[in-house]
């Protein structure tokens, strides 16, 4: 029992407020300027949940976005912090060279399971965002954002079969991967290049495996047991499907797109966003991912693939850029990429 005392007190508990003392995104705010103080990573919930603090800080910061952008952002140059005109200048880029771009954003996990969190909140509470407000904007400006919140907290309520974010992880599941995938297809399932495709089989296995999961690993010893979750992997000819440059589809993003799926120190392959999207639509997709932030070193990388490989963009039909939606005030900076090749 000393043991265990000694590890919450570590790591941060959460006590639940008074109802009606502050709401949700202060409550957030608060726990995230507490373990700022402490220099902590992690949060501790409730039933061995764990949170990253600089995503509670996103929830708490409120508006992100043009006159609040300067104070909300981490990033240390004010002209850097409105994701805004970034995110509208890039689809313009990509409209004029007859690419799509669809926006989706990894809802932060307090916002799926804040009772995970704190006992009092309620999902149905925390379904009205800033981050919704945000999206209407870029989609007044031609912006596709596929908002996976409503779809998330839909699993939830239905009762899902294996949570959407891994407990100890500050990623989302290999559950949450699959909905994601479903959603992406969906969204695109009437383009004409879709049909066009070349399809290849696959196989899916489900597994379970043991995380090492990034807030787990920030806690002092004594530490808890190591998380187990369920996961669907993907594979031809048993093996994982290997990105393909040639696809009409490009996975952008952060170690979102990358977790469940690189392998190492993403856990496992073959069972990813890139690979649930290759289950879904038939076909393998293009991957870059970049293990620091989704924001601008995403389209730096972008940048300099489509200079150094001539051709590259020719046939690309669609950039799925997908990141954790904390970005938009936790990044370095959002910076334009001017990536067009002449």
């Amino acid at each position: 029992m000393r043991k265990i005392l000694c590890l919450l007190f570590a790591v941060g508990t959460v006590a639940s407020p008074a109802v009606g003392a502050e709401s949700f995104p202060e409550t957030c705010a608060r726990l995230a300027a507490a373990a700022q103080r402490e220099n902590r990573l992690a949060v501790a919930g409730r039933d061995g949940w764990l949170f990253l603090a600089s995503e509670l800080r996103h929830i708490g910061v409120g508006p992100f976005w043009g006159e609040f952008a300067a104070a909300a952002s981490r990033a240390p140059r004010p002209e850097q912090a409105d994701p805004l005109p970034v995110i509208v200048d890039f689809q313009k880029q990509l409209a004029q060279l007859g690419i799509e771009l669809i926006l989706v954003p990894v809802p932060p996990k307090a916002l799926i399971y804040p009772d995970k969190l704190v006992e009092t909140a309620s999902p149905a509470a925390t379904a009205e965002t800033e981050l919704a407000r945000f999206y209407d904007l870029l989609r007044a400006q031609d912006v596709a954002v596929l908002d996976l919140a409503p779809r998330f907290l839909a699993e939830r309520a239905a009762g899902e079969p294996a949570p959407l974010y891994c407990r100890q992880d500050s990623h989302w599941s290999g559950r949450a991967c699959i909905v994601a995938a479903k959603a992406i297809a969906a969204a695109i399932a009437d383009r004409p290049w879709l049909a066009a495709s070349e399809r290849k089989e696959v196989e899916l296995t489900e597994a379970e495996i043991e995380l090492q999961g990034d807030l787990w690993a920030s806690l002092p010893e004594p530490r808890p047991e190591r998380e187990r979750i369920p996961v669907r992997r993907v594979q031809a000819d048993q093996q994982p499907v290997a990105p393909d440059r040639a696809s009409p589809v490009l996975l952008l993003g952060d170690s979102h797109v990358l977790a469940f799926h690189a392998g190492g120190d993403m856990q496992t392959a073959g069972a990813g966003l890139a690979d649930q999207l290759a289950a879904e639509l038939g076909f393998p997709v293009d991957v870059l991912g970049v293990r620091g932030s989704g924001a601008t070193p995403a389209r730096i990388s972008l940048m300099r693939r489509a200079r150094a490989e001539s051709g590259y963009l020719a046939d690309k039909k669609l950039v799925v850029w997908c990141f954790g939606a904390r970005e938009f005030t936790e990044a370095t900076g959002w910076s334009p990429v001017p990536f067009s090749v002449p």
